[in-house]
């Protein structure tokens, strides 16, 4: 399982080797401070910035490191393997929706100060009745003269708190609800009138990702901050980046269950039980057999489906796959490797039981497993 990538470059063994080395410096050690406040530190963003994992993937023109999704994988896993989930992967999504439909004039305007930790990226998708669903969204922005006025409000925005450039689903034009009726504004958040963040949302896992409510009242938005050459494209939008979103959910499951079978097998093998080790129990050694070959499986999948990435070829079907599959995979894969942990397993301070409870989110965000087999069953 630790075979090198079919897409690693000399370039991209460099980059992780970098990237192992800061997050073990720099993120390990606040892990316990991060998930008391709910954050991580200002200044972490930054840090993370000058080495450039922030946007690996964006050319250097706009401050980013001129990488490719490789390089995007890279910090995923090394992110994935340490147990970090503090919302940093957030901000290249945010960067790819700039990247894709915002103009010259937006990109230079915003992403180098991602690149950098100056601004952090949030995404306002989600709101009280609508998730999955994004064309229920109830969230407006009516065009008056050169802005966008808003109201509405959002819920379950990693990095809501901290975020100070704001990717905002809104429904504009008045439009009734259809294809049409979305589009996507840029909210720099920063003394914005109006705008208000609520409260932090306390979740089973992931305690250092920032969570929380957004709220819009009357927000005045400059008209040039949508993306896209004009109104109505934000679901169109939507749907194509989520296959970035979700094939960098698949990565970081596959990434986190080789991590929970390498610890437990080594946990397996010092722990005694009936006078020997686990691991001289047939239902253990049964139990890992069965947790690597998926595991494998899935390793093998997401490097194609990376390949395919890379190349242009990944398709909205093969994403939504990935990332159900690969997440039901890790969230299985978890729960028998915790099951071997006996008592242990449910310890908070063993970093396996810390796996179990951030991993299961990942089956419901970026739309749902369920969502995903409707995306999946609409090709039979």
């Amino acid at each position: 399982m630790n075979c090198e990538a079919p897409w690693t470059t000399d370039d991209t063994r460099v980059f992780r080797k970098t990237a192992r080395e800061f997050i073990a410096k720099e993120f390990l050690s606040r892990q316990a401070q991060w998930d008391e406040q709910g954050r991580p530190d200002r200044e972490a963003w930054r840090k993370a910035g000058r080495v450039g994992l922030l946007l690996p993937d964006v050319p250097d023109e706009y401050g980013g490191a001129g990488g490719t999704f490789a390089h995007e994988a890279v910090v995923i896993e090394e992110l994935a393997r340490a147990g970090i989930h503090s919302g940093f992967g957030v901000q290249s999504i945010v960067a790819h929706y700039i990247l894709a439909y915002g103009n010259e004039e937006q990109r230079r305007r915003w992403l180098p100060g991602m690149a950098a930790g100056e601004l952090i990226g949030a995404i306002g998708m989600t709101e009280p009745n609508a998730g999955s669903d994004v064309q229920a969204i109830k969230t407006t922005a009516r065009r008056q003269g050169d802005e966008y006025i808003v109201n509405g409000s959002k819920t379950f925005i990693t990095n809501g708190s901290q975020t100070s450039l704001l990717c905002l689903a809104v429904r504009t034009g008045g439009a009734a609800p259809g294809p049409r009726a979305l589009s996507l504004l840029v909210l720099e958040t920063n003394d914005l009138a109006g705008y208000r963040v609520g409260r932090s949302l306390h979740k089973i896992g992931r305690h250092s990702q920032d969570t929380t409510e957004l709220f819009f009242d009357d927000v005045r938005v400059p008209a040039r901050n949508l993306l896209g050459p004009s109104e109505g494209r934000g679901l169109f939008q939507m749907m194509d980046q989520l296959s970035y979103e979700r094939l960098s959910i698949a990565v970081s499951a596959v990434a986190t269950a080789e991590s929970a079978v390498d610890l437990t097998t080594r946990y397996v093998k010092e722990r005694n039980a009936f006078g020997k080790p686990l691991i001289d129990l047939q239902n253990t050694r049964f139990k890992l057999a069965e947790c690597k070959t998926d595991v494998h499986i899935g390793r093998i999948f997401v490097d194609k489906c990376i390949q395919q990435f890379i190349a242009g070829r990944l398709d909205s079907i093969t994403a939504a796959m990935a990332k159900y599959w690969l997440t039901e995979c890790q969230c299985r894969v978890i729960d028998e490797c915790v099951q071997l942990h006996g008592g242990y397993g449910y310890m908070q301070e063993y970093p396996i039981a810390r796996m179990w409870v951030d991993s299961r989110i990942q089956k419901i965000y970026a739309g749902s497993n369920e969502i995903m087999k409707e995306i999946v069953g609409s090709s039979l």
